[in-house]
């Protein structure tokens, strides 16, 4: 409560001279979200409160985040731990549900596991949520367009994936954050650096060594380490069993302008290339084209 009402006193002192603008402001906790409405709403001002590259797990609440949120005409959650930290700073904002769109509710979460836009099938169900809150709101959006893209973006990926046997698609990530793209495309999850849905948790003596020979005995050839952690870890699991570190993936965050994972579909384009890549010891690529 001490750090609500911190915030509260923050935002007040920063409110005098506030800006007005003809155009709708939404604002998106995440980046796969702000991205997916800046495609669906072009004419909107869509603010993203964590940055590319930003680990969600970890986030703290910044009196601008506050400002943000009570000046939204719509506010996109992605739902489940990725984004709890919204619900403070919703009441610092007085920000009322109704202006609040849940879409992780509405796209079909598994268990605990937030990590629901690593399946595009999902991201379509996203997205119409999205348009639907939109128009509303009086937004003018087309989500129509956005979907068939996605659309094709799965399409894409499991023409490329399926160009790999069953039997050599084996992952081992940084953290459990590729459950849903896991299960959409017939990837065996062997195991994580940090065998849990967020990376606010560390992993034991044990688990590491634990997945070193799990590693082992699958023949694993590729750790992926993701873009918002540091890999030592992973480095080190490498050099001990003898597989190779793939490309970063994009998992919790986009990245930055000019990165391959700077959109939402950039993002999974990336990962599948990536993932094919490794699956594969380089012997086979696929670039994917949404």
């Amino acid at each position: 409560m001490r750090r609500i009402a911190l915030l509260i006193l923050l935002f007040a002192a920063g409110c005098g001279g506030s800006m007005t603008s003809s155009q709708p402001t939404v604002v998106a906790t995440t980046t796969q979200l702000a991205d997916m409405a800046r495609d669906i709403a072009p004419g909107a001002h869509v603010t993203s409160l964590l940055s590319p590259n930003t680990d969600p797990h970890e986030y703290e609440v910044r009196p601008a985040d506050v400002k943000a949120l009570a000046s939204a005409d719509v506010v996109l959650r992605s739902g489940g731990e990725v984004d709890a930290w919204l619900d403070g700073a919703l009441d610092a904002a007085g920000v009322d549900e109704q202006d609040v769109v849940d879409v992780g509710a509405g796209v079909g979460l598994e268990g605990d596991d937030p990590h629901w836009w690593q399946d595009p099938r999902r991201a379509e169900r996203a997205a119409r949520a999205i348009g639907a809150a939109f128009a509303r709101a009086g937004l003018p959006q087309d989500s129509g367009a956005y979907v068939a893209r996605l659309k094709r973006l799965d399409a894409g990926v499991r023409a490329c994936m399926d160009r790999v046997p069953a039997s050599e698609r084996k992952l081992v990530t940084s953290h459990d954050a590729l459950g849903y793209f896991a299960s959409r495309y017939g990837i065996t999850v062997i195991g994580a650096v940090i065998p849990a849905l967020t990376t606010a948790a560390q992993p034991s003596a044990g688990d590491v060594a634990d997945l070193v020979a799990t590693i082992r005995r699958e023949g694993v050839k590729t750790i992926f380490a993701e873009s918002s952690v540091n890999p030592k870890v992973e480095a080190a699991i490498a050099r001990e069993t003898g597989a190779r570190i793939g490309p970063a993936l994009w998992a919790d965050s986009l990245g930055p302008k000019g990165s391959s994972g700077a959109t939402y579909i950039g993002s999974i384009e990336a990962n599948a290339r990536a993932l094919v890549q490794g699956f594969s010891g380089g012997a086979v690529d696929c670039p994917v084209d949404a």
